[in-house]
């Protein structure tokens, strides 16, 4: 595990963009595990900056969005598919056959999950696995208690959840109880794991998943059993942290020894 602090979050994005487009330089058919939220906003902002300005393709790149209200339809405003459409996919030159979601509508959504992992394989497995996390520790809709095991499937939100997401609803009762998500166990296939968090009111959820035991009640720790993963954080969500000062001393020498490497 790596652990980045960084001055602040466009900082962060900056880093989180710049290991996506490397990747993507070295393999044209990346494929992308995706979030939303407001956390990776920047990065997709950067995405976009690199295709328009830099001509970055996009046309053989694969992604698949960590989840998806169950009771919104594509295009409602609040659905995750009509935020990726306005914030990534409208603006750069992805197919829409490359672009998936978990499956949130119709019947037997449990076979069409079991499905969504049949296509993730196919596609070769998620090669970057962008991440935010709750406050109370989620990562995906994968709640405490989530087994840290699970695949694809359906999830009902908690009220911290919920509360926390309340701000988008103007009316409580359209807001949707279920959706559908990666399972932790999706998720830690993933080759490479980049989680973006900022802000204070993370900092709780950063400590117990960086440093805390592994355990289902804080699902982001179970990301201390993946051979890469890098927390990215600014100064607020990492001030719980006791071990800062040996993630800074990491961080130097290893921009040192990468410095020495390339002269």
């Amino acid at each position: 595990m790596q652990v980045v602090v960084c001055k602040n979050a466009s900082e962060g994005a900056e880093i989180v963009t710049e290991e996506i487009l490397s990747a993507l330089s070295k393999k044209p058919e990346l494929v992308l595990g995706l979030a939303t939220g407001s956390t990776p906003i920047e990065v997709y902002e950067r995405l976009i900056c690199a295709h328009k300005e830099d001509g970055v393709d996009f046309s053989s790149v694969q992604t698949f969005n960590l989840d998806e209200y169950c009771e919104l339809n594509a295009d409602h405003p609040q659905s995750y598919r009509t935020f990726m459409r306005e914030h990534l996919f409208g603006e750069i030159n992805i197919s829409e056959e490359n672009i998936h979601f978990p499956p949130s509508e119709g019947p037997e959504l449990a076979e069409k999950c079991l499905r969504h992992e049949e296509e993730i394989r196919q596609a070769g497995g998620i090669d970057i696995q962008l991440l935010g996390i709750g406050s109370n520790g989620h990562i995906g809709f994968n709640e405490p208690t989530s087994s840290l095991a699970s695949r694809t499937r359906i999830k009902t939100l908690t009220e911290k959840t919920l509360r926390d997401n309340s701000r988008f609803y103007e009316d409580p009762s359209e807001q949707p109880q279920v959706a559908s998500t990666l399972g932790i166990g999706t998720i830690l296939d993933a080759r490479r794991i980049l989680l973006q968090a900022y802000g204070d009111k993370k900092a709780e959820a950063v400590k117990a998943s960086v440093e805390g035991p592994i355990s289902s009640f804080w699902p982001g720790s179970a990301l201390q059993m993946h051979a890469d993963v890098t927390f990215v954080l600014d100064e607020s969500s990492a001030a719980h942290l006791e071990m800062i000062d040996y993630f800074r001393k990491s961080r130097t020498e290893g921009l040192r020894l990468q410095k020495d490497n390339t002269a």
